[in-house]
């Protein structure tokens, strides 16, 4: 008789890697993007205040309004972004109620690492984006002027193969495409971000 061991928290962050290319004809249900804003519910806030709010997206008519919004991968500079058939089959927009506060520190980016992770113990993966045209996608949308756009989260089934190395001795922290289209991700050396 065989067991598996459960998936320790450094397992899930390993391989929660940002995921650029994606099965977009595999969807992403409304019920699964509400678990994932649940866990972002769930997290801490600061002073709990509780201001961000979500606007979601898994139909096709409303994915293809946010898709042209997004810039995709500076890095990659001759890369547009993931083409037809590979761009994400979901997104949660997140944003800041001003009527509540206007400095959301950075319940944010707490939010959006819970959704992630909680994505990737699903098998799906995504993106935060924080580059996208802020005034294409609150027309679009009809976004309420006092929700501040924080960040875009692409979501979907992963297409792509991500794997984590260690910097160089040239200290180069960009990432990169190998010829099989393998994401290579360099990461500092532990002993290089603790401070003596």
């Amino acid at each position: 008789m065989t067991t598996t061991q459960p998936t320790t928290i450094e397992d899930l962050v390993r391989k929660n890697r940002t995921c650029r290319r994606f099965y977009e004809n595999q969807p992403v249900d409304r019920d699964t993007l509400c678990q994932l804003i649940n866990l972002a519910r769930l997290s801490a806030s600061a002073a709990n205040r509780q201001p961000l709010k979500y606007i979601l997206s898994w139909e096709k008519k409303k994915n293809q309004v946010i898709f042209p919004c997004l810039a995709w991968a500076g890095y990659l500079t001759e890369w547009k972004g993931p083409r037809a058939g590979e761009r994400p089959a979901a997104y949660i927009i997140i944003t800041g109620d001003t009527t509540i506060t206007d400095n959301f520190w950075c319940d944010h980016g707490i939010a959006a690492q819970s959704i992630l992770l909680g994505a990737r113990e699903m098998g799906l993966a995504g993106c935060m984006i924080g580059a996208f045209n802020e005034k294409k996608l609150r027309t679009g949308l009809a976004i309420p002027d006092h929700l501040a756009l924080l960040l875009v989260i692409a979501l979907g089934k992963p297409k792509e193969q991500v794997v984590i190395e260690e910097v160089g001795p040239d200290n180069d922290i960009r990432y990169w495409r190998d010829r099989s289209g393998i994401h290579h991700v360099p990461k500092r050396k532990l002993e290089d971000i603790i401070l003596p």
